[in-house]
């Protein structure tokens, strides 16, 4: 291909990578909120309101255009799949974020990336990229330099993460599947679809109705950054390949760092920022090795 067919190409990949960096901001905005959230409402009535107010922010930017196609699939059960695998990620990581360190938490849920990896190899057939074993076993150290003894860290907390991470996981591997089969803004709204529903049968027991405007203007802000964010995700992806963005996606943790320690005044000690940058750094270099293993056009 000559280099002026390349350069649109070229051009496409960088803006993909940059709406995957802002997609990374606004999760973890979406995250501070949550924990700011968490001293007074529980996780249930959070992760309720975060996909309640996410499905109306799809519904007033798709809704009159798309209709009942955004709700159309030819794969209902894998769709419903997601859609609980993405209520459960939520749920738990809400509430591990409620009582663990912003930062900490979510460099535990990095390592959904290695989960997907290995899962894509197990149950979709694919190729393991050579190293994956090491660079598992080197995330899980990560992680455990991050909930050494002594460290702090709530252990049921830490559990949860790890919980979260292996929904998370489930979820990539769900959503893979359904990438040949179904538009993908339709899987984006019926995933938040199913997630709200699955969670409507939790939260009347534990509802508590918003304190005051600022509260409730809090939860709106949780759906508003996280369909935001997965918009932008969704236009990455159809900008730039899986493989060019997989590095990027560990922007996500530097940006809880940095919200954590604005928003609360935390800040990982020295042997937790070293867990948390060797799962990023693994995470990363897998990633690289993804895309050189690939094809070239």
């Amino acid at each position: 291909m000559s280099p002026a067919g390349q350069r649109p190409l070229a051009q496409n990949a960088l803006l993909g990578i940059v709406f995957m960096v802002i997609a990374s901001a606004l999760f973890a905005m979406l995250d501070a909120l949550i924990k700011l959230l968490s001293a007074r409402y529980p996780p249930v009535m959070l992760s309720w309101t975060r996909y309640f107010f996410h499905i109306l922010v799809m519904l007033a930017v798709f809704g009159a255009a798309r209709g009942a196609a955004l709700v159309r699939t030819r794969r209902p059960l894998a769709q419903f799949g997601r859609g609980a695998m993405l209520a459960l990620s939520a749920l738990s990581f809400f509430t591990a974020v409620s009582v663990l360190p912003q930062a900490e938490a979510t460099a535990i849920l990095s390592v959904a990336p290695m989960l997907v990896t290995v899962g894509a190899v197990r149950l979709l057939r694919e190729r393991a990229p050579r190293g994956t074993g090491i660079a598992l076993a080197l995330s899980f150290a990560g992680v455990l330099l991050i909930l050494r003894p002594g460290g702090g860290m709530d252990g049921l907390g830490a559990l949860l993460a790890l919980v979260a991470a292996f929904c998370s996981a489930a979820y990539a591997l769900f959503t893979r599947s359904l990438a040949s089969a179904d538009d993908t803004v339709a899987t984006l709204f019926i995933g938040g679809l199913v997630a709200l529903v699955c969670l409507t049968a939790f939260v009347p027991f534990v509802w508590i109705w918003p304190a005051d405007w600022r509260d409730l203007a809090l939860m709106v802000g949780t759906g508003f950054f996280g369909a935001l964010g997965h918009l932008f995700l969704v236009r990455a992806y159809a900008m730039a390949s899986a493989s060019t963005l997989a590095p990027f996606t560990y922007a996500h943790a530097a940006f809880s760092t940095v919200t954590g320690w604005l928003f609360f005044g935390a800040f990982p000690d020295a042997i937790s920022m070293a867990g948390m940058a060797l799962i990023i750094a693994t995470g990363v270099v897998m990633a690289l090795q993804r895309r050189s293993g690939m094809p070239r056009d």
